[in-house]
Order: C-alpha cells, then structure tokens, then sequence
C-alpha cells in the first residue's frame, strides 16, 4: 500500500438487494470493471440500520451508543414527546478526517450525514441532506458556496420523495444526482486533497420512491406495464455514467476507490400502527379513547395521554423505539426502578409475539441499547425493535380498522431498510477480485491503515 497517495470513497445511501445488483451488474460497465479488480462483499450495518447514525458510525468506528445517536430524531430529557433533531454539532468523536487533518492531510467531504451545520475540517467540505436549503452557509470555508452556484446554480441536498407526484421525483433526482457529481468533478481537479468522501442520498430515495413500481413480488406491484417499471435500473445506469466520467479523473496508479452503503435496502410489506397496538394491549392509556373511532388518522399529539396509567408509548420509523415511564425519571413516571427490567422483558416477549395481519409468525427482534453498546450516551430509547427484522415500518400514528397498514403512513414509500450494505476496495496493484464479509466498523480502521495510522476503533482493517 505504499505506493497509495490517495483514497476516494463514493458512499451510496442505501445498497442495492445482492439479486437485484447480479440482475444489473452487466449494464453497469463502470461499476463492473471497479469490481472486478476489488475486495468486496456484504458490510453489516448498525443497529440502527439507518442513515443517522450509520455514516458517522462508519467515519468514527464507534457505535451508535458511543456517538449518542439513535436516529434522525431523539427525545429531550425529562420529557415525553419533545425532540431535538440529530446534526453535525452533536458528534463529538473523531472521524477518519480529523485525524487525517493531524497527520496533514487534507480532506474533501461532499454530504455525508449529519455535515449540517459545517464545520471546520483540513480541507473542504459541503454539507449533507439535513442541510434545509440552499440560502444557509453549506460549506467549508464559506467562500466555497460561491464556487458551487457559480457552477451548478442552486445546489440541491435532498428530495422530497413521499409524495403523490412520482414524475416530480424523478425528475429531482436527476437534477440532484447531476449537479452533485459536477461539483464532486470540480472539487476533484480544483481542490487539494488526499482522502475524498461524498454520499449520494439519491439511490436510498429512489429505492423508497420506485420499489413498489420495480420488485414484481412487492405487495403492491401495480404489473410489468406500469410507467415506473425502469426508473429504479434506470437510476443505477445514470450513477454507474457519473461514476465512470469521475473515475476518469483519479490516478489509479495510486488512488484507492472505497464503495461503500450505509445499510441495505428491501420491500416494505407493511407499516404496523404500534401505539395503537400499545392501547390494545393496555400499555398505553389515553383519557380519549372515542377520537380512536374518529376515523381519521391520529398523530401521538392528537391523544390525550393519561401518563400517570401509561406504561409505554412508541416511536415511528423504519424501527421502533419504545420508551418506558418510570418513576424519577419522567414527570408522571409510574414504572419503580427496582421493577424496570422486569416489565421491560414482559414488554419485551409480547412485542416478540406479534404475529402477521395473517396469523404468520415475524421474525421481530427486540434490542436493549445497554447490551447491544459498551456505552449509551444521549437519550437512548429503552427498547429499539425491528419489527419481523425491518420488514414492516413501525407507524407511530394510530387511529386504523387494524394496526397493520398496507402502505407507509407518512406518504409514499415502497422499501425499508435492511441490515447488509456492501464495501468495496480497489487499490492499485490488485489483479483479480477477493469476496469478503465486514461490518460497518472496519471502514475508519481500513482507511486509517492506508494512510499508516492505527487507532484503537471498534471494527479492524480488511487489509
């Protein structure tokens, strides 16, 4: 590896299926020659298997408990439902770049989550999908932004995808894709750097967007004449032409090339309503339980908890978090401290007995954040569930004939997330490809090594 001087990291927000990846990988000429001459295979995520934390856990080689970032959003200590939303100034560990920036040398980040707000590193940064527009100050330095609306005008972070309007999306996404790899082109040639990471967070949002209209064995596939069919193959060629025009400009003679996902991606079977399932069950007492026969569908805010009955109440999202009122610790607590794990386990093992809207058995999986981290900072949820192992979405609104929902309850969505992402690495020198299994953690220690520096992180080098 000495002859190395560089390493550039294209970060693909969610991984393609390893059957839709082989269905594809012909027509993806770029990509397949990458490989060919790669070590590769399925990287296993975090849990959570979500884009925050994903990424920083990979950058830091810490775990989410270390980090103290459980999702988008976290509850504010001492309350029930107020939140603070996860961002760049909440990570305190070191990331691959800083100590790069030690050791001198220079980085160029382009959205890698949470980057929002910037801040300073040794080199160049722009910010990630968090980002709420174009009119804040997105980069490192400031003067950058100037540069990037001199060349692609307004630069776009994200796209709305959980909406109606599927032509609006994807013609987003194009103009995000294309505009950012301009600027990745650009910071290329024109900035100094020894280690480049950017993230495209429009493979996860057309995966969400398209799934349904793409995976004939989705729930919903609405047959093989419907006008989305290829959108979703369509993506990946699109990716797999700017990746090929960026390679262009790399040294291959002595730049490593990292792909790499933050998590896997899969059909949605479902989304299950699981505080409405906590009122079933009796653990979550609301003083106005005729609005639930309203026939409207309910936010949490929407009932009038009773707290001081309430055992449990629950999150949203692609997984679940659950939370437990316990005496001393939030306002009407009524959960003794001495009898916490206790209900925590019973919780625990109903959870684990939910069964399908057709009495088939899931495969649910239940996490204590204390066993799963050698440490929990932040505000940690008491119980983070993968509800038959990620493929029904937790819907943390209520309301519903069932708790079981065929579509997602926030607006379009056709996938979910899954545990395996992949990683890949081409150095120079490599003839021939290597399969190998990883984790999200042997990233940070794998590009640290490249560059000589070992630092004690949770995964190991794959070199």
């Amino acid at each position: 590896m000495e002859n190395v001087k560089k390493v550039f990291v294209i970060g693909l927000d969610s991984a393609p299926p390893e059957l839709l990846f082989d269905k594809l990988l012909d027509k993806l000429p770029n990509i397949k020659k990458l490989l060919e001459k790669s070590i590769y295979g399925p990287m296993k995520s975090c849990i959570p298997a979500i884009t925050i934390p994903a990424w920083m856990v990979m950058a830091t080689g810490k775990t989410p408990g270390e980090l103290g970032l459980y999702g988008f959003r976290h509850r504010k200590k001492g309350t029930y439902n107020d939140i603070w939303i996860a961002h760049s100034l909440m990570v305190k560990e070191k990331a691959v770049w800083d100590y790069l920036g030690e050791v001198g040398k220079k980085s160029i980040l382009v959205g890698v989550p949470p980057s929002y707000p910037p801040k300073p590193i040794k080199g160049h940064l722009v910010s990630c999908f968090i980002t709420p527009d174009s009119s804040v100050d997105y980069t490192y330095p400031k003067s950058l932004k100037s540069e990037i609306e001199n060349l692609v005008g307004e630069y776009i972070f994200d796209v709305v995808f959980r909406k109606d309007n599927r032509d609006e999306v994807k013609e987003l996404l194009w103009e995000m894709t294309e505009k950012r790899f301009e600027v990745i082109r650009y910071l290329i040639q024109e900035k100094d750097w020894n280690y480049f990471q950017f993230v495209e967070i429009g493979l996860d949002r057309v995966h969400h967007a398209f799934w349904k209209y793409f995976d004939e064995n989705h729930h919903l596939y609405p047959g093989d004449n419907n006008p989305y069919k290829n959108v979703i193959p369509d993506y990946y060629k699109l990716l797999d032409k700017e990746i090929g025009k960026t390679l262009k400009l790399l040294d291959l003679d002595e730049t490593a090339i990292i792909i790499v996902s933050d998590h896997g991606i899969k059909a949605m079977k479902g989304a299950f309503a699981i505080n409405q399932w906590l009122i079933e069950e009796g653990l979550l007492k609301i003083k106005n339980p005729e609005i639930l026969k309203s026939g409207k569908q309910l936010r949490f805010e929407d009932l009038d908890i009773d707290w001081n009955k309430t055992i449990a109440w629950a999150w949203g999202g692609y997984y679940a978090r659950i939370f437990l009122n316990v005496e001393g610790r939030e306002p009407n607590g009524i959960i003794k401290m001495e009898d916490y794990h206790k209900v925590r386990d019973e919780i625990a093992e109903l959870i684990k007995s939910i069964r399908g809207p057709n009495g088939e058995k899931w495969d649910t999986k239940v996490f204590y954040p204390e066993d799963i981290y050698p440490m929990t900072k932040g505000d940690k949820p008491d119980m983070m569930v993968y509800l038959d192992n990620l493929s029904w979405r937790s819907a943390g609104t209520l309301g519903y004939e069932s708790p079981y929902l065929l579509e997602n309850d926030t607006g379009p969505d056709d996938a979910v997330h899954s545990e395996y992402g992949v990683f890949s690495i081409y150095l120079p020198g490599i003839d021939e490809s290597k399969q190998i299994t990883s984790t999200i953690y042997d990233f940070a220690p794998t590009v640290l090594k490249i560059f000589g520096i070992e630092k004690n992180l949770r995964g190991r080098s794959i070199l």
